[in-house]
């Protein structure tokens, strides 16, 4: 097993582009927010001699940074996220806690969710079904090569690996914890490659079947990178998320606890 992922030539960083304009996007929104709270409220309390409530000015940025997301038309979980960062920031704040935890908390969350902070992936475990639905659209790719973008724990390609022995599976992971929680999951399986790597710079050249369970966010510039690099007559699969403005070639429906959907695309 490698630690190091097959790299694609080009366009990887450009591929990046996307997300980190996103993440300034969001950025900017809640410090509109707070300025826009703060240069109204700070005068006003200030010429009145007054302390400034900080309850109800970590609402009001709250209510005006749901606003400007809701205005830009940001998606419900960004929403969402503005609405309460915020009021929690000032919450957890007045319980005194010391800073030292907060550092051991962001380090455990950076372990196990980096793809959310870097990437709008969260970590998604696939279900068994999935797998056993994956094995079956195996046999309609005509080499036996499989890629699982963001792997995860290994959730699909544990029991793949051993149900197709004759095939070949590879992920990509970035995360630290859930890279190596998928490497010892893995660890054994002659027929299973585990790498750490990022998905943008990950080449798809050379394989038949790429699967990817990430979030909406990705889903438009993936689907670029697939058009680039993918070999003609290789197969596509997005768990749940559809390409937007893409008509899949089919979709897959698995009753499973998530009503999982897989999304294919023939290339």
């Amino acid at each position: 097993m490698s630690a190091l992922p097959p790299e694609s030539g080009t366009g990887a960083d450009q591929q990046a582009i996307p997300q980190t304009r996103a993440h300034l996007r969001q950025l900017t929104l809640q410090c509109a927010a707070a300025f826009t709270v703060l240069s109204l409220a700070w005068p006003y309390f200030v010429l009145r001699n007054e302390t400034l409530p900080w309850p109800a000015t970590a609402l009001a940025i709250g209510a005006i940074a749901l606003l400007l997301a809701s205005l830009t038309r940001q998606p419900w979980w960004w929403r969402l996220i503005h609405m309460l960062f915020a009021p929690l920031a000032w919450a957890i704040a007045a319980l005194s806690i010391a800073p030292g935890w907060f550092l051991l908390a962001f380090i455990l969350l950076l372990l196990v969710y980096r793809g959310a902070l870097t990437d709008q992936i969260p970590l998604y475990l696939s279900s068994k079904d999935t797998a056993a639905a994956l094995a079956e659209l195996m046999s309609e790719c005509p080499g036996k090569r499989f890629l699982d973008l963001g792997a995860g724990i290994g959730s699909v390609l544990r029991p793949l690996a051993r149900a197709l022995p004759e095939a070949q599976f590879t992920g990509i992971e970035n995360a630290p914890a859930t890279w190596l929680a998928g490497y010892l999951c893995t660890a054994g399986l002659p027929n299973c490659s585990w790498h750490w790597g990022d998905i943008w710079r990950t080449s798809l050249t050379e394989y038949d079947l790429v699967y990817a369970f990430l979030s909406p966010a990705p889903m438009p510039a993936l689907w670029e990178k697939v058009k680039l690099e993918m070999p003609s007559g290789s197969l596509f699969i997005s768990n749940n998320f559809p390409v937007p403005g893409v008509e899949a070639s089919s979709v897959v429906e698995i009753d499973d606890a998530r009503q999982t959907r897989l999304y294919c695309y023939r290339r």
